[in-house]
């Protein structure tokens, strides 16, 4: 995609006329446009949406639909599972740092269970059941999911109680989030402009006054009488701004709907807003939850750098930083124990009687793996990782024949045709534009830009270095509730 380039702000003196005229402007239709449109216009205001899209739902609909939701939801209750608002923002203080937004986040731990009532009166149904076995997504229905809390260190820091909230949908469930709360914003009296795309911002004594957009070729002035939202989305798709902020996803896979261009956070730069933590990025890498806790993952050394057990995305880092490929590995007992609806059609590549076998098959130095394997062995023997802590539920003694899976395959049956390798790792931005905790945008000497806030990924939120599914729908519309609410004002 070629880097979106935004002219200088609008001087409203250079507007002859406005084409529309409503209070508050938000620019962007995901999770946090739809969180602010809603609490705008709930407030009260007349809200419009402009969607460059030809619908509504952006990355968001794409996504797994996790919400990361805890303090002790009715979903909690029902599982059995006691928990706080201390005990959530000590495991996420931990998981989503170092440099985590510690103000952001103790709000959004506060906050938490009114908010999963918030999304229950958009329409969000939730299954009162646990899905309690390793894995990226759940093929069920249940309504709750470990994502990590139950993993070491972090079962040293917190106590370990799920907090994955998905709505009562199989797999993959952001479009069933998303329609809620489309629905719930247009019932709330929000006006959407679909095909319209913000190219600048239309300023008035140094106050963001209004957009500019362009509709099917033809120019379009939006007047904003008391703010405008930016919820356009992260900058991965944006190669330019990728490499000069996070060129580590260069190369890699990415997570969006094609057009997190950073088109908002330009739009926020253009009359001085400050940016965060743009450097900071999730990444996942395909490697299945269910084969790597009953085996291991070792890098292209054939060593092990990582707990199996612990939430996906945090092996996928670890992995992002070892010399590759890496491998999945396994034995026949450990393969033949997981269940088909954990396996995803995932099946081997590589077998071998030995593990010398697998090692040139694999590319690896020579006595790697069995070192490897002997260390692991002789600790399993003890029902213990010692290296590195992995549950012992998922401990034993690993014995031969033995298999591998090359992650940069993907989740795909062995043998698919057209199978080419890829890195492995597909990623998204997290950082943006900096912001209040009520989504005002900061210039860069920190004062609040006035008429101007933002949410979602186009905004720097809640993480620091780390990242736990269901934060970004989570602080999206967390932090998007409060930025409708206070343009509304």
């Amino acid at each position: 995609m070629k880097p979106t380039i935004f002219d200088a702000p609008v001087p409203i003196c250079e507007v002859e006329a406005f084409h529309h005229e409503y209070d508050v402007v938000v620019v962007g239709f995901g999770c946090a446009g739809a969180a602010a449109a809603r609490e705008a216009a709930a407030s009260g205001a007349s809200v419009v949406v402009l969607e460059r899209a030809s619908g509504a739902g952006g990355s968001s609909a794409q996504s797994g639909g996790e919400l990361y939701l805890g303090g002790g939801t009715a979903v909690q209750r029902a599982c059995g599972f006691e928990d706080s608002a201390d005990n959530m923002f000590a495991y996420l203080s931990a998981a989503l740092g170092p440099h985590a937004d510690l103000e952001k986040l103790r709000l959004y731990c506060d906050g938490s269970v009114e908010h999963f009532e918030w999304f229950r009166e958009c329409g969000v149904d939730f299954t009162k059941s646990l899905y309690d076995a390793p894995t990226w997504m759940p093929p069920t229905q249940d309504g709750l999911m470990w994502l990590g809390e139950n993993a070491w260190p972090y079962n040293t820091i917190a106590t370990p109680v799920p907090r994955g909230h998905r709505p009562s949908t199989e797999g993959w469930a952001g479009h069933t989030v998303m329609a809620a709360l489309i629905g719930a914003a247009e019932k709330a009296g929000a006006v959407t402009h679909t095909d319209t795309r913000v190219g600048e911002l239309i300023v008035e004594a140094g106050r963001v006054v209004g957009v500019r957009a362009r509709h099917f070729g033809v120019d379009v002035t939006y007047r904003a009488r008391r703010g405008v939202v930016l919820a356009t989305g992260g900058f991965v798709d944006n190669e330019e701004m990728l490499g000069h902020h996070a060129p580590a996803l260069l190369g890699h896979g990415k997570v969006s709907d094609g057009l997190d261009d950073g088109s908002g956070i330009a739009l926020g730069q253009s009359v001085g807003g400050a940016v965060r933590r743009m450097a900071a990025v999730e990444v996942a890498y395909t490697a299945l939850p269910a084969m790597v806790v009953r085996g291991m993952l070792v890098n292209g050394l054939g060593q092990r750098f990582v707990n199996e057990d612990v939430y996906p995305g945090v092996f996928s880092h670890a992995a992002f930083e070892q010399p590759g490929p890496c491998w999945a590995i396994i034995d026949e007992a450990g393969l033949e124990d997981i269940p088909e609806q954990d396996a995803w059609g995932v099946r081997p590549q590589h077998a071998a009687e030995t593990l010398a076998e697998l090692e040139t098959d694999l590319g690896l130095p020579p006595g790697s793996l069995e070192a490897t394997v002997a260390l692991y062995n002789r600790h399993a023997a003890e029902g213990a990782d010692a290296q590195f802590h992995k549950d012992s539920k998922w401990v034993r003694v690993l014995d031969g024949p033995w298999a591998a899976v090359d992650p940069r395959l993907g989740f795909a049956p062995s043998g698919r045709a057209g199978q080419v390798p890829g890195s492995g790792f597909s990623g998204f931005t997290l950082g943006g534009l900096r912001t209040t905790v009520d989504g005002h945008v900061l210039s860069l000497s920190g004062d609040p830009i006035p008429g101007l806030y933002a949410a979602g990924r186009a905004s720097s939120g809640i993480h620091g270095d780390g990242y736990v599914s269901g934060t970004s729908l989570g602080d999206g519309t967390f932090f998007g509730r409060r930025a409708g609410r206070r343009a509304a004002d």
